[in-house]
């Protein structure tokens, strides 16, 4: 498996937001199988003493979640820098191909990737992944509407809603499903 879902938890929503909770889950994009699975809570302050920008409107939204939401923001914070060597490292150990190959989903083409891109540049440390191997899933989104199907509404949803891992995954569910739809045979 080489593809995988990054899924956030922020404090804003530009490229400077401080992340909060980071999840990183492989697949296998053709047959929508899911694989290891990383999840970590960042400690705010490491994010802030590097110069990310929260804003007021997310802090607000993430207080009007569920309690399990906002207990699981606060569960063993660990320093960023920390956290994105460790997302590093489970990478290159349960990625099937080398990390120049890595494709890397996120939910926007400007939020999830670029956010978490942002993070490791604030650490100083160089991502997992190259920049052409960005991955849209929302652009995903807008082809399989675009040909009648939108498995991202009709699929019911598993776990927590904004709980990275759950959310990564169902990302992973409806994501693969369009991608099924899209290359499938014609004939």
């Amino acid at each position: 498996m080489y593809n995988v879902m990054i899924d956030i938890e922020t404090g804003g929503t530009g490229p400077l937001a401080p992340i909060l909770s980071i999840a990183a889950v492989l697949f296998d994009l053709n047959t929508g199988e899911i694989g290891p699975k990383f999840y970590a809570v960042i400690d705010l302050n490491s994010e802030l003493a590097l110069g990310a920008k929260p804003d007021g409107d997310t802090i607000y939204w993430l207080l009007s979640q569920s309690a399990e939401v906002r207990e699981a923001l606060t569960q063993k914070p660990e320093n960023n820098a920390v956290v994105l060597k460790r997302l590093t490292n489970f990478i290159k150990k349960h990625s099937s191909k080398g990390l120049d190959h890595v494709q890397v989903w996120g939910n926007g083409s400007t939020f999830d990737n670029t956010i978490t891109r942002t993070a490791y540049q604030r650490c100083g440390l160089l991502p997992f992944w190259v920049f052409w191997n960005d991955c849209d899933v929302r652009t995903a989104v807008k082809m399989g509407r675009a040909i009648g199907f939108n498995p991202k509404k009709e699929m019911p949803f598993e776990g927590e809603k904004h709980h990275p891992v759950d959310d990564a995954i169902h990302q992973i569910k409806y994501l693969t499903a369009i991608w099924k739809r899209i290359t499938a045979p014609r004939g």
